[in-house]
């Protein structure tokens, strides 16, 4: 081989990759291209070497990676060299098993070979234990070939089972491969099986759910019933409940930062919060009737982080009472994020008649 030829020969082909389609090529060389697939194009060089351009530099690597790890096995073409943006590697003849398979059986022993070569795939550190018909290639000796291998390593997705596989040898050699397998490896097929029928699950929910167009107007009326705001008694039961979770998860975790025993700090927890219930209670008597009405699930205390008993106080958010003065209890003003204790609420109408020198009825 013509080390010196074959970088000038490098410099003269341009492969550009296509979107969803097979390399763009531009051959300004005496070689001939062998093929072309979606990551580069193979020249040959000789009888038995070719060399393989790629359209970037990060397929290239992971090709020749992926080559690498498999040298010690008969699985593989032979590597001779690399470059940025090419790999020199011997060429692989015999017919490949899309095309085999239009005119011979697949026979048990032939699906022994391909549960090999999965094994192989395995043994050797690949992530995706699989591929596709078209790159497995049949020897004159009966072994396998592969080629292409550079996406069965550092793969974003891979499946459990050999799903490209699979799905290449087409309905009824699929078929008569599980049954070869089913008689060889049972545990095998019983997993692969496991795999196949989860995937016709969700390709059955996939086809009842996307063609659905959902009644807006339907969903709409019925997530009222979700709704929590407008009950204002409701609300700040909940709104209190949910302050005191979070409160709650927040100080548990400080303390199990520092050591402290989870049964300890859940005792210490509660206390505290039994403790802040009955102060409020005693300044608000008026409010105990209502809050027993509407006794909360457990942890559903109030939280003294946000909250100044002693002013008469609430957390932030919880809307005030309506005042007294408004009839039918609609009307009445709100105090903005507090609710006043009896010190310092005023009903508005008392104050108005007051400065009209009225008196009150």
């Amino acid at each position: 081989m013509d080390i010196q030829n074959l970088k000038q020969w490098m410099n003269n082909i341009k492969v550009t990759n296509l979107v969803n389609a097979d390399v763009e090529v531009v051959n300004n060389t005496p070689l001939v291209m062998m093929g072309k697939g979606r990551q580069g194009a193979v020249f040959q060089l000789s009888n038995d070497i070719c060399v393989k351009v790629f359209g970037n530099i990060e397929d290239c690597d992971r090709e020749y990676y992926a080559l690498s790890l498999g040298q010690e096995t008969s699985l593989f073409p032979k590597l001779y060299g690399k470059g940025p943006l090419y790999i020199v590697m011997e060429i692989i003849r015999g017919v490949d098993l899309r095309e085999y398979l239009q005119s011979q059986p697949l026979t048990q022993a032939l699906s022994a070979k391909l549960i090999e070569m999965l094994v192989t795939f395995k043994k050797i550190g690949y992530e995706r234990i699989d591929h596709h018909k078209r790159q497995i290639y049949l020897q004159p000796d009966g072994s396998l070939k592969v080629i292409d291998v550079a996406r069965t390593i550092w793969r974003d997705r891979v499946y459990p089972y050999p799903r490209k596989l699979l799905t290449s040898l087409g309905e009824e050699n699929k078929a008569i491969f599980m049954a070869h397998v089913q008689e060889m490896a049972p545990e095998l097929y019983m997993e692969w099986l496991h795999y196949i029928r989860m995937e016709e699950i969700s390709r059955q929910i996939t086809e009842l759910l996307l063609p659905q167009e959902q009644d807006k107007n339907k969903i709409k009326n019925m997530s009222t019933s979700l709704l929590t705001t407008a009950d204002e008694k409701n609300y700040v039961v909940l709104l209190q409940g949910l302050v005191h979770k979070v409160f709650k998860e927040e100080w548990i975790k400080t303390m199990l930062a520092r050591g402290t025993d989870p049964e300890k700090v859940m005792e210490k927890i509660d206390k505290h919060w039994d403790k802040l219930e009955q102060n409020f209670e005693a300044r608000h008597p008026e409010d105990k009737r209502n809050y027993n009405e509407k006794r909360r699930f457990e942890g559903d205390r109030r939280s003294s982080g946000d909250r100044d008993y002693r002013r008469g106080k609430h957390f932030e958010g919880d809307r005030g009472r309506r005042s007294k003065g408004a009839k039918g209890g609609k009307g009445g003003k709100y105090y903005s994020g507090n609710r006043y204790d009896d010190r310092y609420r005023r009903d508005d109408k008392r104050d108005k008649n007051k400065g009209k020198g009225k008196k009150r009825h």
